[in-house]
């Protein structure tokens, strides 16, 4: 009765929930190429400056991996009128915040301040993406933090994990495949980075994006002024890669022989990010491992207690990704936990997912989307980004919850079907292999088996 009751609560919430849109913003296409978004939202005194450089880990040559970081991160080392300390006394003198990263499909650069503070933090930012010089002391310093921070991954066995099994899946030749480790780090050159910055950081291959607390004709008036000379330079091609096609399982094992737990991965083709299978696959996904209380964690957290938890995840990129599931448990549970994890997905297609199940991943995901996506200025400017790159249009978010709301059972288990295929899964296991069950061998016909102490960050095949 308690559970009919939640799920009458859920539905009658789900109900309940308006639809959300975004904001209303403005947009403009400077003659250079670049793109700008103003978001107005006065609500707090705060602002964040998105700028985002079409290309990421996807854009990276081979044996480079890690440019793409690198070079963001380079380019506050030095500039014609600052030097590293320089720039970052000026940005704790206004408070704020500049971070960089790279995602498989762009670089970017977040700028976060005070509204009043706009136009020094302009300024700032403007020195950093179109005038580093690269001092060499710099690079070298930055590379070998670089370098030393890849060697110690190898002691955080779920993060190493996570490189190793993208490395595993797919494969050497795909712009995905190739994780940025101490060896490639170690063939980045000062020129390499120079050379990079000057072939995408141009006008054709920038999306720049201010939300928060500012006034748009103002501010689309002084980005003009301020990015207006960046050189056009030519725009980003993007890159066209399929899926490595295997006609059996795989199974690679890093042996860690001082580990007490086995990580493990399972993973089978997903999608991209523009494919018309996203909301179905974010509504099955959620039900299946994509929240606190789906049937993965209940199986292997809650109810055996096999592991602390266990989910998946779907990539949502340019090019066709992944659905993955992972978890850890006790090196002797290995083959128990991933067998659990397996017969979970096989009854999720088996059985079907019920009408209260979908009722519920509807609420839940209608209940939380906002806060995870709308409520700040960085997430506006986040989902804006992901439109401008991936070339969507304000229903990506206008027309959400109508395309949740519209997702029938007989759609939703079609998608299940469609997606979680026990066939030809990609295993990687991460462990002390002396400890592991003999039975692990059975998940595929041909085992890998590499020590983790070999260089890098690949699995050698």
């Amino acid at each position: 009765m308690r559970l009919v009751a939640a799920l009458l609560l859920a539905i009658s919430a789900n109900a309940a929930l308006p639809d959300v849109h975004l904001p209303v913003y403005t947009r403009q296409v400077l003659p250079n190429g670049i793109v700008l978004d103003v978001i107005p939202r006065r609500e707090v005194p705060l602002v964040t400056v998105r700028v985002l450089i079409r290309g990421g880990v996807e854009s990276e040559p081979p044996g480079l991996s890690g440019l793409a970081a690198i070079t963001a991160e380079a380019m506050r080392r030095g500039t014609p009128t600052r030097t590293s300390d320089a720039f970052s006394r000026e940005l704790d003198a206004l408070g704020a915040n500049l971070f960089t990263f790279a995602t498989m499909q762009t670089t970017v650069t977040t700028l976060e301040l005070l509204s009043k503070d706009f136009d020094k933090g302009l300024d700032l930012l403007l020195d950093v993406l179109t005038r580093p010089t690269f001092p060499q002391s710099e690079i070298e310093k930055l590379l070998a933090q670089r370098i030393d921070a890849a060697r110690s991954l190898k002691d955080n066995p779920g993060a190493a994990t996570v490189e190793y099994y993208r490395n595993f899946f797919f494969g050497p030749r795909h712009p995905y495949g190739r994780p940025a480790d101490q060896v490639t780090l170690a063939a980045i050159t000062r020129q390499a980075i120079s050379d990079y910055h000057r072939s995408m950081y141009v006008g054709r291959n920038l999306i720049v994006i201010v939300a928060g607390d500012v006034d748009p004709e103002k501010t689309n008036d002084a980005l003009a002024r301020a990015f207006g000379k960046v050189p056009a330079g030519a725009g980003y091609t993007w890159k066209q890669a399929t899926l490595p096609q295997f006609e059996k399982p795989r199974l690679a094992i890093i042996d860690k022989p001082d580990a007490t737990e086995t990580q493990f991965r399972i993973g089978m083709p997903g999608i991209d990010r523009r494919s018309p299978d996203r909301v179905p696959l974010w509504i099955v996904n959620t039900l299946f491992g994509g929240r606190f209380t789906s049937v993965l964690n209940d199986a292997l957290r809650v109810e055996s207690g096999l592991t602390y938890g266990a989910g998946s995840v779907y990539d949502q990129d340019h090019l066709q990704g992944r659905l993955t599931i992972s978890s850890y448990t006790a090196t002797a549970n290995t083959v128990k936990a991933i067998d659990m994890a397996l017969e979970v997905m096989k009854k999720i297609v088996k059985d079907g997912i019920t009408p209260e199940q979908l009722a519920s991943a509807k609420a839940y995901l209608k209940g939380t989307y906002p806060s995870d996506h709308l409520e700040t200025s960085d997430q506006l400017a986040e989902v804006v980004g992901d439109i401008e790159v991936f070339d969507l249009n304000r229903g990506e978010v206008d027309d959400l919850f109508s395309r949740i709301d519209a997702l029938t059972l007989e759609q939703a288990n079609s998608t299940a079907r469609r997606y979680l295929k026990p066939e030809n899964l990609t295993f990687l296991l991460l462990g002390s292999r002396a400890n592991m069950p003999a039975e692990v061998a059975k998940y595929s016909p041909v085992l890998i088996q590499q020590k983790i102490s070999e260089p890098g960050l690949r699995v050698i095949r």
